[in-house]
């Protein structure tokens, strides 16, 4: 019998359990800058089902989330136009962490320490099940791409660029 290697519970995993969430587990070797397309090789994944959580900010350097595909980029003249934005850029890495109270590369979009609002790319929410990351490097959770919309309001928008 293979011993399941237990994941100590992040914030994100708290809230998703707290909220009665039905998730899967699927640690990996964190790899630097190896991004979405790294996990989802390593797990055996189609990055278009592995949705990255970018933490990004508009003109007024309000924070917000975007979940897009892992093989996908986000349009952020597309982005800012369809949320009334002038612009919208990725934030620093620090300020991207002092935002999401996460380490970039383990950035879950659940348990923010601030609260932002959440942009996610439509076609991801056509997918039966995604991976997102579950609040450390080198962790992702299997949920249904709905419990986005559910638990932090996300609304959809179109802004995915072909890497």
């Amino acid at each position: 019998m293979a011993k399941k290697e237990h994941i100590s519970e992040t914030p994100a995993t708290a809230l998703l359990k707290a909220n009665k969430v039905v998730f899967t587990e699927h640690p990996y070797e964190y790899l630097e800058h190896g991004g979405a397309q790294h996990s989802a090789q390593v797990l055996g994944w189609d990055p278009f089902h592995v949705v990255k959580t970018l933490i990004m900010q508009d003109q007024d350097a309000k924070p917000l989330v975007v979940l897009m595909h892992g093989n996908r980029k986000v349009s952020t003249k597309n982005l800012a136009r369809q949320i009334g934005a002038k612009s919208v850029e990725p934030c620093a890495p620090e300020v991207a962490n002092r935002h999401s109270g996460y380490l970039v590369g383990g950035t879950s979009p659940f348990a923010t320490r601030k609260t932002m609002p959440v942009f996610v790319e439509e076609s991801i929410l056509a997918l039966p099940k995604i991976l997102i990351n579950g609040g450390r490097r080198g962790y992702l959770v299997g949920i249904a791409p709905q419990v986005c919309v559910q638990l932090l309001g996300a609304k959809a928008v179109q802004c995915a660029l072909t890497e």
